[in-house]
């Protein structure tokens, strides 16, 4: 399909760049009313992930994927939930592994590559309730997690599931490690790194021996911590096998059903080739909407309890249906 031409009006304007875009709606918005009943679901490797749900007796569900050490309270997250409960929806927001206030007991993590958990949260939720339509909905982190998931079970998907959302999502990782060194994203990258580490510590207490802390020393750039920390402790062989595997944009061809994909132009974490408008170009499912401004899962609208990426979410959905 073509890209997409844009409709969204752009934020308030004291959110003059990308930056303020990305932080301001993380610091000041507030998403009042969501009450989710929680459930954890036990994995196929005996280790655990926490479904918080709002079920309104629908026969419609979106299932919604949190960012990079995120979790089902972002209010990106509880914004689409709402937003999707109020238009007849039940809602899934699955919290990642270690990621919803208790430290999971594999090894192992989540990361941008991980399809397997998102597999079984689907089974799991169509086993518990008949829905006649599923649509995934990701942001950033969650995004690629999506974009992947449809890319590699392709035509192979329940037949219930009738597309995706993807929104900021950094779908050619390597690309994105690189920016996230540069000197501007300072803030992001120290941020990221703060919490991970404190991860990766716990994982290599309770697991002696199977990582080596002292390289954290060694760790001038992103992608050492992918090769020292990210990649050893999921599973990859390195950095690069990384982010081979878990880059969406390796997949998304196979993707066979409509699936948006919403990246702002001047988010500060994505690189030009998070967009690929040459697959989106030719490819029949792949709807690729690239605005000017909008920042890093930001998108605000002056005036407007729910942002444009959550609005976008739900008038695709609706009309993929």
């Amino acid at each position: 399909m073509p890209l997409i031409p844009s409709t969204y009006p752009g934020p308030p304007t004291y959110q003059y760049n990308g930056h303020l875009q990305t932080i301001m709606p993380s610091l000041v918005r507030k998403v009042l009313g969501v009450v989710y009943q929680r459930e954890r679901l036990t994995l196929q490797d005996g280790d655990f992930v926490d479904l918080d749900w709002l079920e309104n007796g629908k026969n419609r569900l979106v299932i919604l994927t949190h960012g990079l050490e995120g979790d089902s309270n972002r209010q990106y997250i509880r914004g689409t939930a709402k937003l999707f409960a109020e238009h007849n929806y039940d809602v899934l927001a699955w919290n990642c592994r270690s990621c919803s206030g208790e430290m999971n007991q594999a090894f192992r993590l989540y990361n941008h590559g991980e399809i397997g958990d998102l597999n079984e949260v689907i089974t799991h939720a169509l086993r518990r309730k008949r829905y006649d339509e599923v649509v995934l909905v990701g942001y950033s982190m969650g995004g690629n997690i999506t974009l992947k998931y449809l890319g590699v079970h392709g035509r192979q998907l329940p037949a219930v599931i009738k597309g995706g959302v993807a929104i900021s999502a950094p779908t050619d990782l390597g690309a994105s490690a690189v920016l996230l060194d540069r000197p501007s994203n300072r803030f992001y990258r120290n941020r990221f790194r703060r919490k991970l580490v404190l991860k990766i510590s716990q994982k290599a207490a309770l697991f002696p021996g199977r990582l080596d802390m002292t390289r954290l020393k060694d760790v001038k750039q992103w992608r050492d911590f992918d090769e020292f920390f990210s990649a050893p402790v999921n599973n990859y062989r390195d950095a690069n096998d990384f982010y081979t595997q878990a880059s969406a944009v390796n997949f998304m061809p196979g993707i066979s059903v409509p699936t948006l994909l919403l990246n702002a132009q001047n988010d500060p974490l994505l690189s030009p080739e998070c967009s690929p408008a040459w697959l989106a170009e030719t490819h029949p499912y792949i709807f690729l909407e690239t605005p000017s401004t909008g920042g890093h899962v930001g998108f605000q609208v002056v005036r407007d309890a729910y942002t444009y990426a959550e609005r976008r979410a739900l008038a695709f959905a609706q009309a993929i249906a």
